[in-house]
C-alpha cells in the first residue's frame, strides 16, 4: 500500500507541474506544443538520472525510485498528449510540424535518457 501511495504522490506532483508548463508554454496561436515537448524532454533526462542513480551502487531505494521515476516522471511526461497533438497536426494538414515534432521528440527524448544515465555515472 505504501508503494501505491508513493507513486500516487509523485504522479500528482508531476502532473501538476506538466499542466503548469503546458499552460504557460503551449502556443495557442500557432498550435505548437512547446510545453509538452519540454516536459517530455526534461522528464526523459530526469528518468535517465534517477534510474542511473538507482543502478549506481544502489544509491536510491526502491521506494525513492517508485516516487521519482514511476510516480513523478510518469505523471510529468505525457505520451497521450503528444499523440493527440500529432493527431491535430495531421488533421490540419500540417505535415511539416508533425514530422519535426515527432522526430525531434523521439531523438531528443532518447538522447536525454542516455545523457541522464551518463551523468549519473
Amino acid at each position: 500500500m505504501k508503494q501505491l501511495l508513493l507513486v500516487f504522490i509523485g504522479g500528482g506532483f508531476g502532473s501538476v507541474l506538466r499542466y503548469l508548463i503546458g499552460k504557460y508554454l503551449n502556443n495557442a496561436n500557432t498550435g505548437i506544443p512547446y510545453g509538452t515537448f519540454l516536459a517530455n524532454i526534461i522528464g526523459s533526462l530526469l528518468i535517465g538520472l534517477i534510474l542511473g542513480l538507482a543502478l549506481k551502487n544502489n544509491s536510491l531505494s526502491q521506494n525513492q525510485t517508485l516516487l521519482l521515476a514511476t510516480g513523478f516522471c510518469g505523471g510529468f511526461t505525457t505520451f497521450s498528449t503528444f499523440a493527440y497533438e500529432n493527431h491535430i497536426f495531421l488533421k490540419s494538414g500540417d505535415f511539416t510540424s508533425f514530422a519535426v515534432y515527432t522526430i525531434t521528440s523521439f531523438v531528443l527524448g532518447f538522447l536525454a535518457v542516455f545523457l541522464g544515465m551518463f551523468l549519473a555515472k
